[in-house]
């Protein structure tokens, strides 16, 4: 038998759930840059819903907070010696 301990506990060790908080923080913030571009009379279109903020750099923000997360809850937490 090897001379590791038998770990029991949960799949993803408690100092990487700093790290998923952190990635659900960025992708709320993407979505909330998603969010507007609402006109106030509905007869009126409004070009704002479709400025840069809307169309690229919230959904590439979004993207970065998923990869963010995958490599939080991927990371191996360092050990000591």
């Amino acid at each position: 038998m090897d001379n590791e301990t038998n770990k029991t506990g949960f799949a993803i060790p408690q100092e990487n759930y700093k790290f998923i908080w952190i990635g659900i923080a960025i992708v709320v913030i993407g979505f909330i840059l998603m969010a507007g571009g609402r006109s106030d009379d509905p007869q009126v279109f409004n070009e704002s819903m479709f400025n840069a903020r809307r169309i690229v750099i919230a959904p590439i923000i979004v993207l970065a907070g998923f990869l963010f997360e995958i490599y939080a809850i991927m990371r191996k937490p360092k050990t000591e010696k």
